[in-house]
């Protein structure tokens, strides 16, 4: 399993690029998520192809996301897999003044929100499946509010130690637990 509290940090092009794409963004959350799993398994959840399943687990590997798992192989035909981070983090900043970076960025932040729209939308689809104390514990909002550089900052930083103090108290499953998702975003809208 990944290391408790270890991230990737995303500075090049190649990488960005690399997890741009839909099935390798779910196959990663799938293993950082459900933990170490096998092409086989992750085939049948992703509904892919094992050989496809196969390339993009090799893409991401090539490029640190994932690490062969093979403690958890019976008969060795079978290989296993495990994400090498908790979370993958990247700075938008970072690449303003270098297009090819910028757009590698841009890229992968747009297939992270498309893929949390879809994750999004399964989880309307199969909110009438839970019980209803689990609906009623939802929550769905935004809000905006007029705020200085510094507000701004400190609003993100305060989000991500919340964040942090969740992934911690729920890093292991225990009993009456539940895989709990969140997604948070924070940004500034451009002047009208």
């Amino acid at each position: 399993m990944a290391e408790p509290g270890s991230s990737i940090d995303l500075h090049d092009a190649g990488p960005m690029r690399a997890l741009a794409h839909p099935l390798r963004l779910k196959i990663l959350g799938l293993l950082r998520v459900d933990g170490p799993q096998s092409v086989g398994q992750l085939a049948e959840a992703t509904g892919a192809a094992s050989g496809s399943v196969s390339y993009h687990l090799a893409t991401l590997a090539k490029h640190g996301f994932i690490v062969p798992a093979p403690e958890f192989e019976r008969d060795g035909r079978e290989r296993w897999w495990q994400a090498a981070h908790e979370w993958t983090s990247l700075s938008s900043a970072e690449f303003l003044g270098d297009p090819d970076r910028y757009e590698a960025s841009e890229a992968l932040r747009r297939a992270v929100l498309e893929s949390s729209h879809r994750e999004l939308q399964e989880a309307l689809a199969a909110e009438h499946t839970l019980e209803p104390e689990w609906v009623a514990a939802s929550d769905s909002s935004d809000g905006a509010a007029h705020l200085t550089l510094e507000e701004f900052r400190e609003l993100t930083a305060d989000l991500a130690a919340v964040r942090e103090k969740w992934m911690v108290r729920g890093r292991e499953a225990k009993p009456g637990t539940r895989i709990v998702r969140w997604m948070t975003h924070t940004f500034a809208r451009p002047e009208r």
